[in-house]
């Protein structure tokens, strides 16, 4: 250790030389010369420039207590709701058992490549997503910005979901079920019940109490305020020290899941139908594959399962150690993601399956009531002992003369739904048929909670660590920068517990997260590849983990994973403008949804809400590639101040010499060659910046 080190160190302010630290004379001549003495303000751990990072980056960086935290975390983020509700509906509609082609496909040329980018580049540099951007190319600090904003926008619907949840688990401490059956008043089924189903009518008229449109929203519901306020304080509670509160919370978020879907696999394969339902699923229909839509339907599933661009990727990994094996976690986590998706969607068309032929069932002895009834089969026969082929003739004279109901178990396997539809209404229907509904809707809703507040927890702490990495922020406790946020998110939320609260979560679902994800995805990879530099990169990667990626992982940075994107962002925008957006009003009349089209105001703020995740990025370009402002601090830049001068030295400042802790010398700094390490953390002497009058 050299011992210059603590003359250049004053109260954490580092003093430069004013002038050539290789003068005529010598170093010391340089410093009795007059000039500019130019004091960084640079916390520990901030960055002062491009490649001016310690060995041993930021010491007061917080880290993963374990291994199995980290990867419990990772876990838990990745693996979202959307294994649960999207990725089966997809598979059914997109071929069955043909569609684990394109996906397995998009997996390994989309999804694992900007995995690791965004894992390795967090823990090379161990800043968030703000700092890291700034750190590539001040003129990336954009990418950082946007990023926080689109995830704040997801982050305040995501927590609705979480609120619902809440909402059915604690009316599943009943028996029977409040959704088993409709209402009556003075023996008469309620209409809007009789005419949907009581499934249905306790979601969109007990829970939401729905409105007619987006227009008439009507006032929040207290029951729901009351769940969206529970949900904010159990987030806050949990993320408002970091990981080493999140942290211990993973291990329940990450295992119970699979834990709830291990119990209802054993139980869904031993129903009546379960065969079925895996047969429709998993049947390959391989002509879908020749459909563009199932590649483009694969590739976003793969994106957004995998959380990119949120920023919290970028998180995790800098909470690890510099020589952690990144590469080793995207392979599992990867891998983990994959057969979760798979294993969640045997077990849900398992479940699908059974309430499909007791629908059937239910449907077949209706008809012989009806039968029976109109004399077309034998009166002195109960309905429950007609046979199957005294059944089928009957109906067939019967049909002749009226319409009969057809019974088609085709039919029923193919009602499929996605998202809340799938959740709240169809599979809660095939929990009431099971034996003892109340403790399989506790644990299913469970799963859900631990589901939902496992990915919430990984966008909170992408946000928050994007928040500190500006300074004037970092010096306030993070538990009170924790409780404005979630306060802020809570009062925001409201909107949401209206009788429209469904139909914003849909638009807020259809454009907060859609197009300004893929744009900050797009450009963290042109960042990292093209900025930063694939090579130093891939030479980053080899010293931290010892493995060094090769032509597959070259390909897929610079070529394949870009040109998807922008195929992504291409066809995501051209749908807006083909389809006019529309969402589901729940219609009380029809007792059924309506397509009905977003009025213009609302449209207005959908794209007002995607220019918002998009425009910080050329906006922060532009301020900086031009110097617009006239003092632009950059973060994590600290701040340069003048001292006893008097000429302009705006023009004269050059970064041009670093402190060599081994040598006790000067040397120029070489991006190239500096260190293995590439951008690091400023060191414990600080940073020289050489000044020509």
């Amino acid at each position: 250790m050299s011992t210059r080190g603590p003359d250049l160190q004053k109260n954490g302010h580092e003093l430069a030389p004013l002038n050539n630290a290789n003068g005529a004379n010598g170093p010391h001549e340089s410093r009795t010369k007059p000039g500019v003495t130019i004091v960084l303000q640079g916390p520990r751990g901030s960055i002062i420039s491009r490649g001016s990072l310690a060995q041993d980056g930021d010491p007061d960086r917080a880290e993963w207590s374990g291994k199995l935290q980290f990867f419990l975390s990772i876990i838990g983020y990745s693996v979202g709701l959307g294994n649960i509700w999207r990725f089966p509906y997809l598979c059914q509609q997109n071929g069955g058992g043909a569609f684990l082609i394109p996906f397995v496909i998009m997996l390994v040329m989309e999804g694992i490549p900007l995995f690791l980018i965004e894992l390795g580049i967090g823990q090379k540099m161990r800043l968030g997503c703000l700092g890291v951007w700034s750190t590539i190319h001040p003129w990336l600090g954009g990418i950082g910005i946007s990023s926080c904003v689109v995830t704040f926008f997801v982050a305040l619907y995501y927590n609705v979901i979480i609120t619902w949840c809440f909402y059915y688990l604690f009316n599943s401490f009943q028996y029977p079920l409040p959704w088993k059956f409709c209402p009556e008043d003075n023996g008469t089924v309620n209409p809007e019940c009789d005419k949907s189903s009581a499934t249905a009518y306790f979601w969109y008229r007990v829970t939401l109490d729905a409105s007619s449109s987006i227009d008439n929203p009507g006032l929040p519901k207290w029951w729901i305020v009351l769940c969206l306020l529970l949900s904010w304080i159990v987030v806050f509670f949990i993320v408002m020290k970091g990981i080493q509160s999140s942290g211990k919370v993973v291990y329940f978020t990450s295992l119970f899941p699979y834990l709830v879907l291990t119990i209802f696999f054993v139980r869904g394969i031993t129903l009546k139908g379960a065969s079925a339902g895996l047969a429709h699923m998993l049947t390959p229909k391989v002509e879908k594959l020749m459909e563009p839509k199932v590649w483009l339907d694969a590739a976003t599933q793969v994106f957004y399962s995998f959380g990119l661009a949120f920023g919290s990727l970028i998180a995790f990994g800098s909470y690890n150690t510099p020589k952690n094996n990144c590469v080793r976690d995207v392979i599992l986590v990867s891998v983990c993601n994959a057969v979760t998706a798979i294993y969640a969607s045997v077990v849900i068309f398992a479940i699908l399956g059974f309430k499909a032929v007791s629908n059937v069932d239910k449907c077949i002895l209706d008809n012989k009531k009806l039968l029976l009834s109109l004399g077309f089969l034998n009166k002195d026969v109960p309905p429950e002992l007609i046979s199957q082929e005294s059944y089928e003739n009957a109906w067939i004279h019967a049909n002749n003369t009226r319409n009969m109901t057809e019974c088609l178990l085709a039919r029923e396997l193919d009602a499929a739904a996605e998202g809340t539809g799938l959740a709240f209404i169809v599979f809660t229907q095939a929990i009431v048929e099971l034996p003892g509904a109340p403790f399989w809707a506790i644990i299913f809703f469970m799963m859900l909670l631990a589901l939902g507040i496992g990915s919430q927890i990984g966008m909170m702490e992408g946000m928050l660590c994007t928040v500190f990495d500006i300074d004037i922020i970092k010096r306030i406790s993070k538990e009170y920068v924790t409780a404005i946020l979630c306060l802020v998110c809570f009062c925001l939320g409201i909107i949401f517990t209206t009788g429209a609260g469904e139909y914003w979560l849909s638009m807020f679902d259809s454009f907060a997260g859609t197009v300004g994800l893929v744009v900050v995805a797009f450009m963290e990879m042109i960042a990292v590849i093209y900025v930063y530099g694939h090579e130093k990169f891939t030479k980053d990667i080899l010293d931290m983990t010892g493995y060094k990626p090769g032509p597959y992982w070259q390909f897929t940075w610079r070529y394949f994973a870009p040109i998807l994107m922008v195929v992504i962002l291409a066809s995501s925008i051209v749908q807006m403008f083909i389809e006019n957006p529309k969402y589901q009003a729940w219609s009380q009349e029809e007792g059924d949804v309506i397509p009905t089209p977003y009025p213009p105001w609302v449209m207005g703020i959908a794209i007002s809400m995607i220019l918002a995740g998009i425009l910080p990025i050329p906006i922060v370009f532009l301020l900086r590639r031009y110097q617009i402002l006239k003092l632009d601090v950059n973060i994590h830049e600290g701040s340069i101040r003048r001292i006893d001068t008097t000429v302009s030295t705006k023009e004269m400042i050059t970064d041009v010499d670093q402190f060599d802790e081994d040598e006790g010398d000067l040397r120029p700094y070489d991006s190239d060659s500096s260190d293995s390490l590439g951008p690091q953390l400023n060191n414990s002497f600080g940073r020289k910046i050489h000044i020509e009058l």
